[in-house]
């Protein structure tokens, strides 16, 4: 089985090629997708229909856009791994992690230990909490060859 797996939350890092390469260096047999990372483009996506004059119907054409991929990347997904940093406030993030609970799709937090309190809810219905990439990757080799 060829597992999909769904990366969401902080751009602002190389999290997400760690988990790449780590795959890579295992030999999983995954699949990785991703909401669109540059983030210039993904806060223009509205663009494309049209200028908007108040920023408020801007950011909301675009997340219309997005969430055309993120909803169905995240439906497709076996497992998410949902990522929050330290600069800033990843509300998309939590935002995917509460639509994977909703779809009963299984994710893993992925944070350092000084956001516990604010990430509760999120953690709780995550299937495992990791504050490394390499975590991740363990629990990956673990669940997808059983080793």
């Amino acid at each position: 089985m060829n597992w999909n797996i769904y990366l969401s939350g902080e751009i602002h890092t190389d999290w997400r090629q760690q988990l790449i390469d780590g795959a890579k260096a295992h030999n999983l047999p995954v699949t990785f997708s991703s909401a669109v990372t540059n983030h210039e483009a993904s806060d223009a996506a509205g663009d494309l229909l049209g200028a908007e004059d108040n920023s408020f119907w801007r950011d909301h054409k675009s997340s219309k856009v997005n969430g055309i991929r993120t909803k169905n990347l995240i439906a497709k997904c076996d497992i998410a791994i949902i990522r929050f940093g330290d600069k800033y406030k990843q509300w998309n993030a939590a935002f995917d992690a509460g639509y994977c609970a909703a779809l009963d799709k299984p994710y893993i937090t992925l944070h350092a230990d000084d956001i516990i309190h604010p990430l509760k809810e999120v953690d709780a219905s995550a299937m495992a909490w990791a504050t490394t990439p390499a975590q991740v990757v363990e629990i990956l080799r673990y669940v997808i060859l059983e080793k």
